[in-house]
């Protein structure tokens, strides 16, 4: 997730196209909270490991 947001954001940004900066944002921040949840070994939303 993480790295398809920062893809979304950077065409936002060439485009100019907001919604897209939008998308892009939403998701890396979700990549990110989800990869500091799993990285203490804990389990997220029933998985061991959020890849």
């Amino acid at each position: 997730m993480i790295i398809p947001g920062i893809i979304l954001l950077v065409a936002g940004l060439v485009t100019g196209i907001s919604i897209l900066w939008a998308i892009g944002m939403v998701l890396a921040v979700i990549g990110v909270v989800l990869w500091i949840l799993g990285s203490p070994g804990h389990a997220v939303a029933g998985r061991r490991h959020y890849w």
